[in-house]
């Protein structure tokens, strides 16, 4: 299985007051990799480098990264002082407008100087909000269903924010089915009960399942202290 992922780093020491105010967090996830990939790598930001976990079944640790348009790159070892970072390292851009993210990862074996590709996603506060539910559908499928109070429809290689699915901390019904492309006929993917907390966000994940016509969803939970760190 290969699909995108997220990774970040620290703030150099030297920052100014003005960078720290424009500071944003970054959580990373390294989906659909082997056994043989790295768990580890360096990221730099343009300025300074700092060496990340790459987690395959749940979301990193809250890594901090400066404010402004930043280029990311991914390291297998930190650089070596006046010599310049090649070309062929991954890298991904980060807007200035954007705020927070996440750092999506999948393998790339054909890459011999990091392994990976990177893609960027804007998990700024004020566009993905606490109890929000952020899908992307990285199969060939259509999905849509009902989630709680919600109804999901999110077309094939798409992504969809879903309001609150629960008002409190309680169990709420997932009754989801999908489309094979080209045919009119749904079919079931799931019908369950998950646990609503109206203090995390949810980035969710429907990919395609190894040997299986349907596909599968993935969730990981975002939930963050007052301080933006991890509880």
């Amino acid at each position: 299985m290969r699909f995108l992922v997220f990774l970040c780093c620290l703030l150099p020491l030297a920052l100014t007051a003005q960078e720290k105010k424009g500071a944003r967090t970054c959580r990373v996830l390294f989906l659909g990799a082997a056994d043989t990939d790295p768990e580890k790598l360096f990221l730099h930001d343009g300025t300074a480098a700092q060496e990340v976990e790459l987690p395959r079944l749940n979301l990193s640790k809250v890594y901090e990264l400066p404010g402004g348009a930043l280029t990311l790159r991914m390291l297998a070892a930190l650089p070596v002082e006046g010599q310049p970072i090649p070309a062929t390292v991954p890298s991904a851009a980060v807007p200035e407008t954007t705020g927070d993210i996440y750092l999506m990862l999948s393998p790339d074996p054909a890459n011999k100087t990091a392994p990976v590709r990177m893609q960027v996603i804007d998990a700024t506060a004020d566009r993905f909000k606490p109890g929000q539910m952020l899908w992307f559908n990285l199969t060939a499928h259509d999905v849509g269903g009902t989630v709680g109070k919600q109804k999901l429809a999110v077309k094939s290689r798409a992504k969809v924010i879903l309001d609150p699915p629960a008002s409190a901390v309680e169990p709420y019904n997932v009754n989801l089915s999908f489309r094979i492309a080209g045919k009119d006929a749904l079919y079931p993917l799931c019908e369950t009960q998950w646990n609503h907390d109206p203090a995390s966000r949810t980035v969710l994940f429907i990919i395609n399942e190894a040997g299986s016509r349907a596909p599968r969803v993935l969730g990981f939970p975002d939930h963050r202290a007052s301080s933006g760190k991890n509880p």
